[in-house]
């Protein structure tokens, strides 16, 4: 990381200062600052990798481990869901108990549960690790948010942000690549096992520089946890999210509806016990939702994942059944994507905030276009359509989606009163993984209703088509829910 990338000391204005933080004006702070950053970047993308990785070596670990379907599923289902279910309560804890502190520990249980990952014998014990390697991301991923937005500001807080939405990009194109070469590889013959164990070493060196140069911050009266809340809201999150990441694969039986009827209810309990623990540090402050600044970015956020969920899944089968495309060049193409992700991403991190809402409101206008254009050129070349012709307008798709993520990240909780950094982290992050799951439930509606699970070529690529229009909506709403965010740069923080 160059030394322009952060050319501003970081602001160590945090709440509860450390007295071990590095002393100001320091003439190594600037360096202190980058691999503070670096730490912070690279606990983001453990997470991000260890959600994608899996999924190109899945034959190999059902090959080796004898797991059936279901088993293979939840591979993926049991490392998402206790990241969702945790990201809130995960956030309020380094809020009272110090986001450094949080953060090292669930990087600790990351690692250890990445170490038994490559160790497992049997796909329980994978399952399992995989379920603690979840817990360790819930405490580990809303401290990342929460520390840019305490430790910098100015120009140094815009392109931290930028780079974090770089790496979101990155993640995109390394998780799949990495799993499969790392399988492919069959390193010292242990097969799909290193996609789990290069997480320790890299896990241990993030515990020795992050103990040593992220500075610790707290909420300025650190109270006892809302333990009541903690357990309402993992119980609301996991009736709502659980039916509507399994629905779809059980066509949709009576007890996934009453399952998200079941956790509507417990959510209306959870907001009216976190009204009665106002002042007395609820788990949500439901104060962080009276600016239109971060209530209208986090419901932009949430809109983000929803279509981000619905078009991934549904382009993925597009790609193969109705274009007959090989696994291998349907991963060419998220590429291509990526690369443009994270061109738009680059472009963000360099413009320092300085267009404010703008940036990532023209990057939704963009995607808009592109998705246009290639609803337009598939529909007029039909099963002709190749990974050439589409490169246009695939990678403008992925240049406007990358103009989105770090930009709306900044501005969302550029107004958040430090002391409740963590909460408002776990907030965000968990709206963009409930958006997620929502996004997924909704291919039900509108592609599966379509192909009714037919590999018929033309049922998915018309499917696909009609998808687009969905996305586009969504994008548009998108656009229209950042307004809520400020116009000009000097309003990002009071």
């Amino acid at each position: 990381m160059s030394s322009s990338a952060l050319g501003n000391e970081p602001q160590h204005n945090t709440t509860t200062p450390s007295p071990d933080d590095p002393a100001p004006h320091h003439p190594r702070m600037a360096l202190a600052a980058r691999i503070a950053l670096l730490v912070l970047l690279g606990a983001e993308l453990m997470n991000l990798l260890d959600q994608s990785v899996v999924l190109t070596a899945l034959p190999a670990i059902q090959e080796s481990t004898g797991a059936g379907p279901a088993a293979v599923q939840w591979l993926t289902t049991g490392y998402s869901l206790p990241v969702a279910v945790g990201l809130i309560t995960g956030g309020r804890l380094g809020d009272l108990y110090g986001r450094r502190r949080i953060l090292l520990i669930g990087t600790a249980v990351f690692t250890a549960a990445s170490l038994l990952c490559g160790l497992a014998a049997g796909p329980g014990v994978l399952i399992g690790a995989r379920l603690l390697q979840g817990v360790g991301v819930a405490l580990m991923i809303p401290q990342v948010l929460a520390t840019l937005h305490v430790t910098f500001e100015g120009q140094s807080r815009s392109k931290a942000f930028g780079l974090y939405g770089a790496v979101l990009s990155i993640a995109n194109v390394l998780g799949p690549v990495m799993g499969g070469l790392l399988t492919e590889a069959d390193l010292f013959g242990l097969s799909w096992r290193p996609i789990f164990l290069v997480n320790v070493p890299v896990g241990l060196a993030m515990l020795l520089l992050g103990r040593k140069f992220i500075p610790e911050s707290t909420a300025r009266k650190a109270d006892r946890p809302d333990l009541a809340g903690m357990a309402l809201s993992a119980l609301a999150i996991v009736l709502i999210v659980f039916p509507l990441a399994e629905g779809h694969l059980h066509h949709w039986p009576l007890w996934c509806f009453a399952m998200l009827a079941t956790g509507l209810l417990v959510l209306g309990v959870f907001l009216r016990h976190q009204q009665r623990r106002q002042g007395n540090a609820p788990l949500v402050p439901l104060s962080l939702f009276q600016g239109r600044q971060f209530s209208g970015g986090t419901a932009a956020q949430l809109m983000h994942g929803l279509l981000c969920g619905l078009f991934f899944m549904t382009w993925t089968l597009y790609l193969q059944r109705g274009l007959g495309m090989s696994p291998v060049h349907a991963a060419l193409a998220f590429v291509l994507l990526s690369l443009g992700e994270l061109a738009g991403a680059t472009l963000a991190a360099k413009s320092a905030g300085r267009f404010a809402r703008r940036l990532p409101q023209a990057g939704a206008l963009i995607t808009i276009a592109a998705m246009a254009a290639y609803g337009l050129q598939a529909a007029a070349t039909q099963a002709d359509l190749t990974l050439l012709g589409m490169t246009a307008p695939v990678v403008l798709i992925g240049f406007g989606l990358g103009m989105v993520g770090g930009p709306l990240a900044d501005l969302s909780l550029a107004k958040v009163p430090h002391e409740d950094a963590g909460a408002a982290s776990g907030l965000f992050n968990t709206a963009i993984h409930l958006g997620i799951a929502l996004g997924t439930a909704l291919t039900a509606l509108v592609f599966f209703a379509t192909t009714e699970g037919s590999p018929d070529s033309a049922l998915n690529r018309d499917a696909f088509i009609h998808v687009l229009w969905w996305v586009g909506g969504l994008l548009a709403l998108l656009w229209v829910l950042m307004f809520c965010l400020p116009k000009h740069a000097n309003n990002q923080v009071d």
